[in-house]
């Protein structure tokens, strides 16, 4: 009998059965997530609603947002103001309208860049170990410590309320549980024999952690990616409350809560207004990333 060696075969041909059978196209996903429930389809329905108006906010808005008028204080809703107006006169709808752009920005674009500097840590840890899973993981710890909103509060304060300061804060917020996930994920797909296969072929560690690690371990990235798009919204909307987040007289669902609560007693359109808002689109969000979950990382939901 012959020895055969490693290099005579392919190491693609060294996928496990269980990767291979799990294969699915984008399209098969997207309709499992979305048409899979009826909540989940109603959930889809709402939040392309939001986005749809955030994008078209300067043009459906009736008023503009940051316009006072000293005529039109404290005006309960009618066929000119559909939700009143508020202790300077502005537009609650006009408000609600553009204050959703910063919402929803803040909710997908944080989530985005969290997801890319937690799995860049995370992937590195789990690969290269020793010192260097050592260090990402002290440091991962040390800000795991902190509640998201409590991390978030921390930073805020420091930086500021601008936009890309609310970003930063709402990234470093999240990347620590990215960074876990990653890691966690690498370590597994690590032992799997196609990787080690890999190495003793001697493809490139790049490679290696781009062609196999990655691909291997995006399922619960995309799955926690979506959940903490919902905790996003919250968590901008409770900086903005605070006076931290999005700064007057630019609005967003946390600062109209704030100002409507400051004036409450003249009129409560603007803090029913905000956290039905919040309320929905939190739901929503989290409806389909219950859904994304189900579908991607099944093991999880049971």
């Amino acid at each position: 009998m012959t020895d055969a060696r490693l290099s005579d075969f392919p190491v693609d041909d060294l996928i496990s059965r269980e990767a291979l059978a799990d294969e699915r196209g984008l399209g098969d996903v997207v309709r499992q997530v979305i048409f899979g429930r009826i909540s989940t389809q109603v959930a889809f329905f709402v939040v392309v609603v939001f986005v749809v108006v955030a994008i078209l906010a300067p043009w459906i808005a009736p008023y503009d947002p940051v316009r006072q008028s000293i005529l039109q204080i404290n005006k309960h809703p009618s066929w000119d103001h559909w939700l009143g107006t508020d202790q300077f006169g502005r537009d609650v709808l006009s408000r609600m309208i553009h204050g959703s752009r910063n919402s929803l920005i803040f909710g997908l674009l944080s989530p985005v860049f969290a997801a890319f500097f937690g799995t860049i840590l995370g992937v590195s840890a789990g690969y290269f170990g020793g010192i260097v899973d050592r260090l990402i993981s002290r440091i991962v710890d040390m800000l795991m410590a902190f509640p998201e909103l409590l991390l978030a509060i921390l930073i805020a304060a420091a930086l500021g309320g601008s936009f890309w300061n609310i970003v930063v804060v709402l990234t470093v917020a999240f990347t620590p549980g990215f960074a876990r996930v990653a890691r966690a994920s690498t370590l597994a797909v690590k032992q799997e024999p196609y990787v080690e296969a890999a190495v003793a072929a001697g493809v490139s560690t790049p490679l290696i952690i781009f062609r196999h690690i990655v691909p291997n371990i995006a399922a619960p990235i995309v799955v926690l990616m979506t959940l903490w798009s919902a905790s996003s919204i919250r968590i901008e909307a409770t900086l903005s409350f605070l006076g931290i987040g999005t700064q007057p007289p630019n609005p967003s669902w946390g600062n109209i809560i704030r100002d409507g609560l400051s004036n409450m007693f003249a009129t409560q359109w603007p803090i029913v207004a905000g956290g039905l808002a919040i309320t929905i689109v939190v739901l929503a969000i989290s409806i389909l990333g219950d859904s994304v979950r189900d579908v991607l990382d099944p093991e999880t939901a049971r």
